[in-house]
């Protein structure tokens, strides 16, 4: 079934500022902060302003010394494949999230969409920046060409790319709210096996900064799932002719392959490499945040007797936790770099 679903309109003279609905509604396209139609749109753009940081803020010294003599080379192969697939997946949501902004009618969402693209932009640098901190430019481009070549990894990509795609080449209303199903899906669930290697490498004292980094991605992408999930929520509950249990039978459908494939990926890039990380609890958290993700967009649990089989992470998974290390206790603290301290010092 194909709703058609209108680009926003550039101005509209005749529409009031506070729009009619989130899409194919009308709207001025003018945006002011007191005549909003969602209450949660202000509230999100403070935190979203809030989180603002940039990777020049990390100073890469101690980790510089650390790639080169405490991480082994297991460590340095899963850690440059994780960037390679981080770099990969947030290019791509900067362009995806740009795409959803001009079908937004609200202009505060997509205002919000636009503070999105930017993180994601400044995620993008700060892989970037760790690799050249680390890496040879060559070998630097060789990671970031992994998504290319990998096999297991050019799978899990085009799993997002083409539920993308399905939408920006045919826009509809049900196809915008598959395309979020998806983005749900990569900002809330893809990074998580990466993510677990990074917090695991700062509990044993390793690469903190890269963690550091890794944490303030994870802390927006948090921020992200909520706007796409209210997004997601609002369009549903705007357009009663949705067909509900086609588009549930969807949602669990997709979640479904996304945790096969996000399974195949930890056991790929971690597997039982590492002491601090077992394959089956690894496993059972991608089901367990499954769940999480499922819930916030109103479903069921598809893994119902799935658990926080790693619940050392939410210490660093919090902004506020994580500036102490978990064992001891100890402060963690991150410098920002300035022309005496960048991120070249040796």
């Amino acid at each position: 079934m194909k709703q058609e679903i209108v680009k926003r309109k550039l101005y509209d003279t005749k529409a009031p500022n506070k729009s009619t609905g989130i899409i194919n509604g009308e709207s001025s396209n003018v945006l002011n902060w007191d005549d909003v139609r969602f209450n949660w749109a202000y509230p999100m753009y403070k935190n979203m302003l809030a989180n603002f940081w940039t990777a020049f803020e990390i100073n890469m010294s101690s980790d510089i010394k650390q790639w080169q003599k405490d991480m082994s080379e297991d460590e340095k192969e899963t850690f440059s494949k994780i960037i390679g697939l981080l770099a990969f997946l947030d290019s791509v949501q900067t362009d995806y999230s740009g795409r959803v902004a001009d079908y937004l009618t609200d202009s505060s969402l997509s205002a919000l969409m636009t503070i999105l693209s930017q993180q994601e932009v400044i995620h993008n640098h700060s892989y970037s920046y760790v690799l050249s901190s680390l890496v040879p430019k060559h070998e630097q481009d060789k990671i970031f060409e992994y998504w290319k070549h990998d096999e297991i990894l050019l799978n899990r990509n085009n799993f997002i790319a083409k539920g993308y795609e399905e939408f920006t080449n045919n826009p509809s209303i049900f196809s915008f709210l598959k395309s979020v199903v998806y983005d749900v899906i990569l900002e809330g669930l893809f990074f998580y096996a990466g993510f677990a290697f990074f917090y695991d490498l700062a509990r044993q004292g390793k690469m903190n900064a890269s963690s550091q980094m890794i944490n303030y991605i994870n802390r927006d992408e948090q921020l992200h799932v909520n706007l796409f999930v209210n997004i997601f929520k609002e369009v549903v509950h705007e357009n009663p002719s949705i067909p509900k249990k086609e588009l549930e039978n969807f949602v669990y459908d997709t979640f479904y392959k996304a945790v096969d494939l996000e399974i195949k990926w930890g056991h790929y890039i971690i597997g039982s490499k590492f002491d601090g990380i077992d394959s089956k609890d690894l496993e059972e958290y991608i089901q367990f945040t499954a769940n999480k993700r499922l819930k916030q967009l109103g479903y069921e649990k598809l893994f119902p007797n799935a658990h926080n089989t790693l619940p050392w992470i939410k210490f660093f998974e919090d902004i506020d936790n994580s500036k102490q290390d978990f064992f001891e206790g100890k402060s963690r603290q991150y410098t920002k770099t300035d022309d005496e301290n960048n991120f070249d010092e040796l």
